[in-house]
């Protein structure tokens, strides 16, 4: 018997495919570790789009770029990311993925590319599923920035799944504001 699948109308080949990274529950949301979701939230806020939801992912889609989040644990996000890219049959160079990073100070973001994980079992997870390293990043800081030249630090462990306060969730949103404007639309 044949089974008829179903896909995404053909993508634009210069199409973004944006993943932010997090875990799935009201347990994790508004955690250090979910700033990925966090990001894939703000966008849908700012974009009023409804959110599409297929098998391992839920999507929105606005001026050339398709924004996923996983509905799978961070620490098993690969298999998603992987399904996402053969959904919308788009290759890895397309790829950005959006995830908070312990050793980059609160407030900061960097862009990376082909760069290892540094521990992070979720972009692990994607090298793995993906068989390569060859994709963007929006690496956002999560680290106090008292804590980010010392030996003694907090391991990431102990605090990636604490709430954020209010006041953080703010520089978040101003972090994101910036990745926006300097990043998916320069």
């Amino acid at each position: 018997m044949f089974k008829i699948r179903r896909r995404a109308e053909k993508t634009p080949v210069s199409t973004k495919l944006i993943v932010g990274l997090g875990n799935p529950g009201s347990e994790y949301e508004g955690t250090f570790h979910n700033v990925g979701f966090a990001f894939v939230d703000y966008l849908a806020d700012q974009w009023r789009r409804g959110v599409k939801t297929y098998r391992d992912f839920s999507f929105l889609r606005s001026d050339g770029l398709i924004v996923v989040k996983p509905l799978d644990f961070m620490n098993s996000s690969g298999g998603p990311v992987k399904k996402a890219l053969k959904y919308f049959d788009m290759k890895t160079e397309n790829l950005i993925i959006v995830h908070d990073d312990s050793d980059l100070k609160f407030g900061q973001y960097k862009i990376s590319f082909g760069r290892g994980s540094a521990g992070h079992k979720g972009v692990e997870s994607i090298f793995k599923a993906l068989g390569t390293d060859k994709f963007e990043r929006v690496r956002i800081g999560i680290r106090r920035p008292q804590e980010i030249n010392k030996k003694n630090r907090r391991k990431a462990g102990d605090f990636v799944l604490k709430k954020m306060t209010k006041s953080e969730q703010a520089v978040l949103g101003r972090i994101f504001l910036k990745i926006v404007a300097n990043y998916l639309k320069g």
